[in-house]
């Protein structure tokens, strides 16, 4: 808050004016998002689906090297 003992300058003035303001933004978006996710009953992080019985049987779905690079064979 302003001191009313201390002089501000101008650009003193300014940035508090400026934290304020986004003080004040984040907490209204805070109470905004928060009013939407309890409308829709929403959670967050969204939990991870349970593997089928199929997905199991096959290893998951997703190979070990999934997201690896592989190299190439030598060209002869």
């Amino acid at each position: 808050m302003i001191e009313q003992n201390k002089e501000m300058s101008l650009k003193e003035l300014e940035a508090e004016v400026l934290a304020e303001g986004r003080e004040w933004t984040r907490q209204r978006l805070q109470q905004r998002l928060q009013a939407q996710a309890e409308k829709a009953s929403a959670v967050f992080p969204p939990q991870a689906a349970a593997a089928t019985s199929s997905e199991l049987a096959h290893g998951g779905g997703k190979s070990k090297s999934a997201g690896r690079l592989r190299s190439r064979p030598a060209k002869r």
